[in-house]
């Protein structure tokens, strides 16, 4: 599935305009990557980061373990962002959608099914 075809909308971001959101170094952006506290994609090239991912000038804090579980399932980066973006029947939702909203140990669970 391409970026264009998942349901939800989203503006991507490139590793400096997340260094500059996030007024981190981008060594620093690139150890958030490495650790799984932000995904990213490169279907066009250079990485690029759902906005989504970052709330209050900080990565979502419920992404990381997330992102962990879609890993430890067998995703890679690309279906994990895929799967985060794409409404969910169980969930009601994108998964995205709900760890903004708080519900992690609901996304989580669906995600732990996946693997």
């Amino acid at each position: 599935m391409t970026e264009d075809a998942a349901a939800t909308p989203t503006d991507w971001l490139t590793l400096p305009e997340i260094s500059e959101l996030l007024d981190e170094s981008l060594g620093r952006v690139k150890r958030l990557l490495d650790e799984s506290y932000l995904v990213a994609s490169r279907r066009h090239g250079a990485p690029r980061v759902p906005a989504a991912f970052i709330a209050d000038g900080k990565p979502l804090a419920a992404l990381r373990g997330t992102v962990i579980v879609l890993h430890d399932a067998g995703f890679d980066d690309e279906e994990t962002i895929d799967w985060l973006l794409t409404p969910e029947d169980s969930i009601g939702s994108a998964p995205i959608e709900a760890l903004r909203e708080g519900r992690k140990s609901e996304v989580r669970r669906v995600a732990q099914t996946l693997a």
